[in-house]
């Protein structure tokens, strides 16, 4: 695999292991937005909750994808698109980046796809998944509904690009409080609940985006919550707190393009929730308080003073190779599958198929990583997959905390990631992958990703 570096004297020299380096030199910028409605206009299933067996039955509000288009000085570009879906997997989001560098010349590996997790959006697919119970109607829904979207995702790409125009950039931050780890400590082991003392993200990343003369266009922010207000029980369309946290800010600040993305939520809730509300509102009333929350506490930092983002913007990319634990013997596997919970059991039985099947066990996944460094001012790093919150710690503790973004969800969401202690500790965020494979990771997965975090972090310019 050629991996390739860009360099201002637009000269490529090949790096072993990385996918792109890129450097400019300049603070001057220009950027580009643009946005479009994504909710299904036929009925499909939606994502998040294995329970549900009907199309959705109504639309609570829209669904939208966003991008952001940036270019320094230098002429190099880059690109953001967030959207109000589950998650993009590789089987979905990697034509949708391959597409968007065919047509618009910007390299896919600086494109950066987030998606808010929401638990009230469209199932994506493009085959029908192993193990799935959607009927053969219902998946043909989602396929199509599915191939709609990418086709909107690269033209959203290419109008932010015919957008861009001079521009500023600032980043501050703020705090919410409804973000609660969600691994309870029981009796019985850790369940799905309300961790008061657990570890926990509350921090608002925000990056204000200005036209030359000075007027507010748009802003980038970050918060750290499952998009998970609505239970299984909820059947209709939202964009949970995500989706009303952006649709506040922009009816507060009219002309504004407001883009969420998503924390290191893993095992991370909103509190309350529609499972443990003490008032037992609806959910719709609980997703928009939290929604007024996260987007009233943005538009407050947007009106303080931000610190200034520099160029060059420089971008490292690569996978991160996580071992996987060695696959349980057979025995096991079918005493998992007989006493375990639906998880285990889903997983247990993936597993068994491939060891009657004489199928070798997967050893390791190759998880996307990317670091964008803007400057000396701002560091962003995109993760994949369902990252817990352990690794905002792990990752200050090994390039420092300052001027850190830190966004899962990122590229692939092919299922969590968690840390060492989380795998000691036991619970649902260790059932490691559900797409793009079967496996749970194995401790020293926590190593190598830092050291891959760590390795771009230090490529891309972080500290010089």
């Amino acid at each position: 695999m050629k991996h390739l570096a860009h360099r201002l004297v637009a000269v490529a020299v090949i790096l072993h292991g990385l996918s792109s380096i890129v450097f400019a030199t300049d603070a001057d910028w220009k950027v580009g937005m643009a946005s479009a409605v994504i909710t299904p206009k036929e009925p499909v299933m939606l994502a998040g909750y294995a329970s549900r067996n009907e199309p959705f039955s109504g639309v609570l509000d829209e669904l939208h994808a966003k991008a952001l288009a940036l270019e320094d000085a230098t002429g190099q570009r880059a690109l953001i698109l967030t959207a109000d879906l589950i998650g993009f997997t590789a089987e979905v989001g990697d034509p949708i980046r391959e597409r968007i560098a065919a047509e618009a010349g910007i390299p896919r590996e600086r494109i950066l796809l987030n998606a808010s997790h929401t638990h009230t959006g469209p199932a994506l697919m493009l085959q029908r998944r192993e193990g799935g119970t959607a009927t053969d109607e219902q998946t043909a829904a989602s396929i199509a509904y599915t191939r709609q979207l990418q086709d909107a995702c690269v033209k959203l790409a290419g109008e932010a690009i015919g957008r861009l125009q001079a521009a500023r950039l600032s980043v501050g931050g703020g705090v919410v409080n409804f973000p609660m780890n969600r691994r309870e400590f029981t009796e019985k082991g850790i369940i799905l609940g309300v961790n008061p003392r657990g570890l926990v993200d509350r921090g608002v990343s925000v990056l204000r985006i200005e036209a030359a003369d000075g007027k507010l266009i748009g802003v980038l922010f970050r918060a750290t919550c499952h998009n998970t207000t609505f239970g299984s029980k909820d059947n209709q369309i939202s964009g949970d707190f995500a989706g009303s946290a952006q649709a506040h800010i922009e009816r507060a600040l009219p002309g504004v393009q407001a883009m969420f993305m998503q924390g290191f939520a893993g095992d991370t809730n909103p509190y309350p929730n529609s499972l443990n509300d003490p008032a037992k509102r609806p959910a719709v009333e609980i997703a928009r308080a939290h929604g007024a929350e996260l987007g009233g506490e943005v538009v407050r930092v947007l009106k303080t003073s931000l610190k200034p983002v520099n160029g060059p913007l420089t971008i490292a990319h690569d996978k991160a190779k996580l071992p996987l634990q060695k696959r349980p013997s057979q025995d096991e596997l079918q005493n998992l599958a007989k006493t375990a919970g639906s998880w285990k059991k889903w997983v247990a039985g993936r597993m068994l198929a491939e060891a009657t099947a004489n199928q070798p066990p997967q050893t390791h996944h190759e998880a996307p990583v990317s670091v964008w460094q803007f400057g000396g001012d701002l560091t962003m790093i995109g993760l994949s997959g369902e990252v817990v919150v352990d690794y905002a710690h792990l990752i200050e503790s090994a390039i420092g905390p300052l001027n850190l973004w830190l966004a899962g969800y990122c590229h692939d969401t092919f299922g969590y990631v968690p840390s060492a202690r989380v795998l000691d500790e036991g619970g649902y965020e260790t059932r490691g992958l559900y797409t793009g494979g079967i496996g749970f990771f194995a401790p020293e997965a926590e190593g190598v990703l830092i050291e891959k975090i760590r390795e771009l972090a230090k490529l891309a310019g972080r500290g010089e």
